[in-house]
């Protein structure tokens, strides 16, 4: 491909996804392929002659397009958001045209730069203190994964990387059930071993860990030879958002000498606005937080910010310096690769950038604040609908619902049930989770797209879907 063909090539795809764009409102949320359906449709060889790219496009058109789920379709209410906001995606266009890795200072100053910069107007737009520098990671799960090797390599005074975990006493670390299933990932990775990620429970309308099980758990495994690490806290987690007391985790983690991580991966982003920051009281005396601008703020994945207090225990836990990848004659500079898990970086801080500037924080803050009231609005009207129950109240943007009509012999199949046909009906995407060992239908807010009027018709398509459903009386 020569610069003429990728000049057209590039304008055609900016164009094409402008009106994909466009037309999302028309399109089924969720897809409905059958599995295996578009492999069928690929070629089982790699090409050995080279096809023109008008074949190639059409082919994306027709054969894949089909078979993609749109995450950014206003009537997706599944998992959590994952934007792109339009400023974003032309950074995005950018800096792929550039390609460049950004591993080092030297590799590419102005990524560097940026990023330091982007990540202290963050800082300031969620209003933690000046303690906290951060990076960007390319999600939560690798925040965690570091947060959890910093935690590790602390506590065994910086001789675990060198000298490994067999023959010492088990290391443990403290967290609730409602965190997100990335923190057993890190456990597992880390080499602490699922046995010992210790689950408190959790108590309260926000399902927090109980401050008191917390230091008795921590309390008895320091009696039976347990060595305590951290303690991991959620706020806003994956199921219905559970969220802990910040504050009164953080105080049982100074009476200890433990390091806590905070997993605001989604909820984060809602903290640029003041009236909802009570939701983390206290997050300014832990050692690290995590939030994810690819989830609610707009900024295309992958994007996520890693807050630190102390960058200098992150970089002792990662940072290999071989000659080759040292700067000389540059002092005071700041390698973010040394930062991460991967050596690789990609110039994720100018979609971060376009996107602040393109919004304002009172244009993101406006969208959020419309997403929670909108949810509340509809968690109120699905409360006062015959057969239905709300199981858990709105978290910022996120709640859960039953249908519960009489007659029905089983209600956990039968709520899976509506969510199949809620989802192939099209008009929106649910998904379901477990709370207390039932099912419930979990609801969130947060496309870019989304309007009230989206959010509200939810409840036709709800019962819609729900009346062929009842048992007849």
């Amino acid at each position: 491909m020569d610069n003429e063909e990728f000049r057209h090539w590039a304008v055609r795809s900016a164009e094409w996804g402008a009106d994909y764009r466009e037309s999302l409102k028309d399109r089924p949320v969720r897809s409905r392929t059958a599995p295996g359906a578009i492999a069928a449709l690929i070629a089982n060889e790699p090409p050995e002659q080279p096809e023109p790219m008008e074949a190639i496009f059409a082919d994306f058109e027709k054969k894949i397009v089909p078979g993609m789920t749109h995450w950014q379709h206003p009537g997706f209410f599944a998992y959590f958001p994952a934007n792109a906001a339009p400023a974003s995606i032309v950074a995005e266009h950018l800096v792929n045209a550039m390609a460049a890795q950004c591993m080092l200072w030297q590799t590419s100053p102005a990524a560097t730069e940026l990023e330091t910069r982007m990540l202290d107007w963050l800082r300031q737009a969620l209003g933690l203190p000046q303690a906290f520098s951060g990076v960007i990671q390319d999600s939560a799960s690798s925040a965690t994964l570091a947060a959890v090797l910093t935690m590790r390599e602390r506590t065994l005074d910086w001789q675990g990387n060198r000298s490994g975990l067999s023959g010492g006493p088990a290391l443990r670390i403290y967290t609730s059930r409602e965190v997100h299933t990335s923190i057993d990932r890190a456990i597992w990775i880390a080499g602490i071993g699922e046995d010992n990620l210790v689950r408190i429970p959790v108590t309260g309308a926000l399902r927090g860990m109980d401050a008191e099980a917390l230091d008795a758990a921590i309390r008895a495994d320091l009696e039976a030879g347990h060595v305590p690490a951290g303690i991991i806290a959620s706020v806003g987690g994956t199921s219905v958002g559970g969220t802990d007391d910040v504050a009164a985790v953080c105080a049982v983690a100074r009476r200890h000498g433990l390091y806590v991580h905070v997993d605001a991966a989604w909820a984060g982003s809602a903290m640029i606005c003041p009236e909802f920051r009570h939701l983390w009281a206290g997050v300014e005396e832990a050692d690290s937080v995590v939030f994810n601008p690819h989830k609610w703020l707009g900024a295309q994945f992958d994007c996520s910010v890693h807050f630190v207090r102390r960058p200098e225990d992150l970089v002792r836990t990662l940072a290999i310096r071989p000659e080759f990848l040292k700067t000389h004659g540059r002092d005071g500079i700041v390698n973010y690769s040394e930062w991460s898990v991967p050596l690789g970086r990609r110039f994720r801080a100018l979609k971060i950038w376009f996107l602040l500037r393109a919004h304002g924080l009172e244009g993101l803050r406006a969208m959020i604040r419309d997403h929670v009231a909108w949810s509340r609005e509809l968690a109120a009207a699905i409360g006062e609908e015959p057969d239905f129950e709300i199981v858990t109240s709105p978290m910022l943007s996120l709640f859960t619902f039953r249908h519960v009509p009489r007659g029905v012999s089983d209600l956990d199949a039968h709520n899976i049930a509506l969510v199949n046909a809620i989802n192939d009906d099209g008009r929106i995407f649910l998904t379901q989770t477990n709370v207390d060992g039932r099912i419930a239908i979990r609801f969130q807010a947060g496309s870019f797209e989304t309007t009230r009027a989206h959010v509200l018709g939810a409840l036709d398509v709800i019962r819609e879907c729900a009346g062929p459903m009842k048992p007849a009386d």
